[in-house]
This record gives structure tokens, sequence and C-alpha cells, in this order.
């Protein structure tokens, strides 16, 4: 019984820290709670994506496609507060103004949205907006679908960040914003998997397989060039990997509905 109450609290931290969905019951924190909660970051992932997949199925039958596109765009950043773009948004600031990692450290914590963060937001939600509409025009049960595997496989593919890269401290510790940041076991990576595979139940393309390497790629290709200018991630830089993880996955999909 205990097992199962700590099991719960876990994943009301993560949902706590990555939603603004309410949890009906006081959670305890703790930086050990924090990093095994990241078990559950994918499992978040599905639901989100789960209500933003069902927001933009009934939306479109309601209007058209491109409403439905901005209403399910607008849901996602009511449940999450924005968390993952704000943090695209820092990262596009900090790296895009800043050189050597002191200099982008600092920018980073600036809580102010700068003209490189801006420009970079708007292209993100462009990227976002126009290739959901292209999938959408393909099919919409199946698109409906995907945005629910794309929440969750973005979720999971930035969280393996934690076990390939080294977490980088804020210059000033005070300000270090609450993160997991340690690696757990290979039971907790499975966890967090099956989220995964639960989503991908919902669209069974194994076509697919080639959209979710290609967003791995893509973490590959950031987590090597965090690396290169700050040693390593910060919890901004895990929100740019799934912010730009889930827009390569659409793009993916367009690719292999398209010519494969």
């Amino acid at each position: 019984m205990k097992t199962v109450k700590n099991e719960l609290i876990y994943f009301a931290t993560a949902l706590m820290f990555f939603t603004r969905i309410p949890v009906p019951f006081k959670v305890p924190y703790s930086s050990e709670i924090m990093n095994k909660s990241q078990k559950y970051f994918s499992w978040v992932g599905l639901l989100v994506g789960l209500i933003n997949g069902i927001v933009f199925y009934l939306t479109f039958k309601l209007f058209n496609l491109e409403i439905a596109i901005v209403l399910m765009m607008i849901s996602s950043v009511l449940l999450t507060g924005a968390f993952h773009e704000d943090g695209f948004t820092d990262v596009c600031d900090s790296f895009g103004g800043g050189y050597g990692k002191e200099k982008i450290m600092t920018i980073m914590k600036d809580s102010r949205v700068g003209a490189y963060g801006a420009i970079g937001i708007i292209l993100l939600f462009a990227l976002k907006f126009f290739s959901i509409k292209e999938l959408g025009s393909i099919d919409i049960i199946k698109t409906s679908a995907l945005i629910i595997f794309a929440h969750t496989a973005s979720r999971f593919i930035a969280g393996t960040m934690i076990y390939t890269h080294q977490y980088v401290t804020d210059i000033d510790v005070s300000k270090s914003k609450p993160l997991a940041n340690k690696p757990l076991d290979a039971k907790s990576l499975v966890i967090s998997f099956l989220a995964v595979l639960v989503a991908f139940s919902l669209i069974p393309d194994w076509k697919l397989i080639f959209a979710l390497a290609l967003a791995y790629m893509g973490k590959v290709y950031l987590g090597w060039y965090f690396k290169k200018h700050i040693g390593g991630y910060t919890g901004d830089c895990l929100g740019t990997v799934q912010q730009v993880c889930e827009v390569i996955l659409y793009l993916g999909a367009i690719i292999v509905w398209k010519f494969i």
C-alpha cells in the first residue's frame, strides 16, 4: 500500500511540475521525490496529448482545420502554462545572444523575452501549425492520434537527456530551478517508455518509427550543441528538446504518410 502511495506522489509531482492541472491533495516535496517523478514525465505527456488530441478532433467537427489547430495549441498552453515553450524562448535568447558559458547561463535565467526568443517561438509555432495542417489534410483521425503520440514521445526523448548528458547547475545556485537531474534505474526507464507504447497503440503505424528515430536524432544534435557550449543541459534545454522533437515528429510523419 505504501508503494502505491509513493508512486501516486511521484506521478502527482510530475503532473504539478509540468502542467496546471490541479491535484486534489497535498503533495510533499523533496529533491528525491522530484528525481523519482521523472519516470512519469512521458505519462504526463500522454495525458496532455490525449486532451489536446480530443480538443483537436472535436473542434475540427465544429469549425474547420485551421481553427481546430489554433484551439488545440491554446489548450496545450493553458494545460502546461507554456512550460516547455518558455524554456525554448530562454534557450533561443541565451544561445543566440550570449557567448561563453557564463554569459549564456546569465541570459538564460533572465525572465525577459528578447528578440531571439520572440523570433524563435513565432517560427516554432508557425512550423507546428503548418505541419499539423498538412497532416490533418491527409487524415484527421490519424492526426489526432499522432498529436497524442508526439506529446508523449517528445517528453520521453527529452527525459533521456538525464541519462545521456550532464546537468549544468546555474551559476547562482539559489536561483536554480527544481529539476529531476539524476538518472534512475532501468525499471524506471521502462515505466517511462511504456507511455510511448500506449500512445503508439492508438496509431499503430510502424512507419512512424522513422519519425521517432528522426526526433531522437534531433535530441542527439541538441545534446551535442548544449554540451559544446555549456557542458551539458539545463531545465530550459529539456523544454527545448521537447518542443523541437514534437515538431520533428510531425515533420517525420508528413514524410512517412506522403512518400513511404
